[in-house]
């Protein structure tokens, strides 16, 4: 990574308050959400690896998410925390790049792997009866391959371009990570390449992935209108219905954040749309795919007794 060409060493992160007190209060409750987070989703990757009722492609897609999400909490909270409770606000240059570079790779590798998982429904749902021979587990391992090779590619385009710019603007990113925004506005010249850029990554890794959902859920949709009775129609939806809510969720604050017109960012806003997508979320996952499943559940008590 070629370092922009000025004299930039560190950055500084403002996080959400200057308030001694505050600071304490949301040390508390990150590091409540970090260990709920760590917790559930090992906890769940355990469970679809000793139990051999979750080894399914659905389970599978599952586990590899829950792995995707402790990673990705990990990217960010243990600085928050460490940023709480420290008068050093600071974060090197190289570290800004490198939690930059995970960070939207992992985030990336999502989008892909929500998208992966709209067709594995869509395969269990539309075809039942090919659904086991079509979802291979070779053809599992290489959708999931795919998400992150996909993901870290992109991420390293993108890095690499934001990293290149000239920070003349001073060092003090307003946000509690490096993110993409605070660090563009940081930055002085012509950005006309980099916003070209920017929006095709927009829409390789958030739309393309948001098309491929859509038109898998059109098919959902027309398979369970085809079902004559109404038990079967809830059977069906409740089999997809906890990816819909994540993907909903996950999308939902991804394309609010990075979708918008320039004119319309909110700095203090954003703050928390990236609050939930960066720390939050990773600890709803596991619960939405837990808390109404029933083989999941079975699972856990046979592993506490």
């Amino acid at each position: 990574m070629e370092r922009s060409n000025n004299t930039v060493t560190e950055f500084i992160l403002v996080g959400f308050t200057t308030d001694p007190m505050m600071q304490l209060v949301l040390f508390v409750v990150f590091l409540g959400v970090y260990s709920l987070t760590v917790v559930a989703n090992a906890t769940l990757i355990v469970l679809i690896c000793n139990d051999s009722r979750l080894h399914t492609p659905m389970y599978f897609f599952i586990g590899n998410l829950s792995f995707l999400d402790l990673w990705y909490s990990s990217v960010y909270t243990p600085k928050i925390l460490l940023t709480c409770i420290s008068e050093d606000k600071s974060i090197s240059f190289a570290g800004c790049v490198c939690q930059f570079f995970f960070s939207a790779g992992l985030a990336y590798s999502e989008c892909y792997l929500l998208a992966a998982m709209a067709y594995d429904r869509y395969m269990a749902i539309s075809k039942p009866l090919r659904y086991a021979q079509a979802m291979s587990i070779k053809l599992c391992a290489f959708l999931v391959a795919s998400s992150y090779l996909g993901g870290f590619i992109n991420s390293s385009i993108i890095t690499k371009r934001t990293f290149a710019l000239n920070f003349c603007s001073g060092n003090i990113i307003d946000d509690f990570f490096c993110d993409l925004y605070p660090l563009v506005k940081l930055a002085c010249g012509r950005k006309d390449g980099y916003q070209t850029v920017l929006y095709l990554i927009l829409c390789s890794n958030v739309i393309t992935p948001t098309v491929l959902i859509l038109a898998s859920y059109q098919f959902i949709i027309a398979t369970i209108l085809r079902i004559r009775s109404t038990q079967g129609r809830l059977k069906a939806f409740s089999t997809c219905s906890s990816h819909l809510v994540s993907v909903t969720l996950y999308y939902g604050s991804i394309l609010y954040i990075y979708s918008r017109p320039r004119s319309s960012y909110s700095l203090d806003t954003d703050k928390i749309v990236s609050t939930f997508y960066t720390v939050v979320f990773p600890m709803l996952n596991p619960m939405i795919y837990s808390l109404r499943n029933k083989d999941v559940k079975e699972a856990l008590n046979k592993l506490i007794k």
